[in-house]
């Protein structure tokens, strides 16, 4: 069995890694597909084991446990290698679940090879790389008032070449207090941090187009060096027709067939703002699918009064008016950018 570190291994090998789902789910290595050797119940009961009754017992517990999935295992790995050659597995720290796979494995004549300190050195990989990165980019920040499509306009921008650093998509959240719509929990700290990683080191550009934001989004926080230089960044704005943005916000937040009973449950946090009893007449107006009026009152009364106290502060540098077409906007602000910012620089 070989072992190798995360920076030899990074542009060459195929990650498996072989922790237990919650584990992964809570960050892995990108483009790691997860074959556990424990699922989590059982990653529990052997550790309750090692505990209470010694390392040995835990350790024949774990062959038990593994021993059957071998089959099923053998024929993923085969798969696996047959699409991406080399291959190399990773647990925690590189211990006793990675180091049983890459062995079973390569005494079989399929080479895989271990992951030194496991997801921990990856860890420590982003930990150390990302100040150094956001030290080597100027922010471009994206300013508007809820429903302008700033995430789209990012989107487009990319498209057109720009590199771009996308909060929103790498928390998995839409930043305000109904962000969660539709999409699902909340990224974690980990994986929030994993995917600003991956997109900062893939700016082939000194100047980075990013939407605005507070410093949480959902319950992930902006690390404090990216929020600082984001202030100091170029800052521009958006602007839209209500109708517009009623229409961009409808096309996200109501995506999921279950966006009436999410967006209920979701208004029960707007209760410091909103009184009872009208908090009590929006909901029945979502509960008959009327999301245009929600919409609309809530930017009006409650998001485009926060917002603009904080936005008449700001000294932009350019302001662009957006409609629905992302794409359009993205154009207008790229030509501004490559006459008045890039040519400058």
């Amino acid at each position: 069995m070989n072992t190798l570190k995360y920076t030899e291994a990074k542009e060459k090998f195929f990650f498996i890694d072989v922790r237990s789902p919650s584990e992964y789910e809570d960050d892995t290595i990108t483009g790691a597909i997860n074959i556990p050797l424990m699922s989590d119940e059982e990653r529990k009961l052997i550790g309750t084991t090692y505990v209470q009754v010694g390392k040995t017992e835990a350790k024949r517990l774990g062959v038990n446990l593994i021993s059957p999935k071998m089959p099923e295992m053998f024929e993923q790995v085969i798969d696996l290698k047959y699409k991406h050659g080399q291959l190399a597995a990773f647990c925690a720290r590189g211990g006793y679940r990675s180091t049983y796979f890459a062995s079973v494995f390569s005494s079989i004549g399929i080479p895989v090879f271990q992951l030194e300190g496991g997801y921990k050195s990856y860890r420590s990989e982003v930990i150390e790389a990302l100040p150094k990165l956001n030290d080597n980019v100027n922010y471009i920040m994206l300013n508007g008032n809820t429903g302008v499509g700033k995430t789209n306009i990012l989107q487009s921008l990319r498209n057109l070449g720009c590199s771009v650093l996308d909060l929103e998509g790498a928390a998995n959240h839409r930043g305000s207090m109904l962000g969660s719509i539709g999409i699902g929990k909340c990224n974690s700290q980990k994986k929030f941090e994993t995917k600003i990683y991956d997109q900062l080191i893939k700016a082939d550009d000194n100047f980075v187009f990013v939407e605005a934001e507070s410093q949480k989004i959902g319950s992930v926080s902006i690390p404090k060096f990216i929020s600082d230089k984001m202030r100091n960044g170029i800052q521009i704005f958006i602007e839209a027709d209500i109708q517009d943005r009623i229409e961009n916000l409808k096309k996200d937040y109501t995506i999921s067939d279950d966006w009436i009973s999410e967006s209920i449950r979701a208004m029960d946090m707007l209760n410091k703002y909103i009184s009872k009893d009208r908090l009590e007449t929006l909901k029945n107006e979502i509960s008959m699918g009327n999301f245009d009026i929600v919409a609309r009152e809530l930017m009006e009364k409650y998001y485009d009064p926060m917002y603009n106290f904080k936005s008449d502060k700001i000294n932009y540098a350019a302001k662009f008016k957006t409609s629905t077409d992302s794409d359009a906007t993205a154009m207008e602000i790229l030509k501004w950018y490559e006459k008045d910012i890039k040519t400058k620089q």
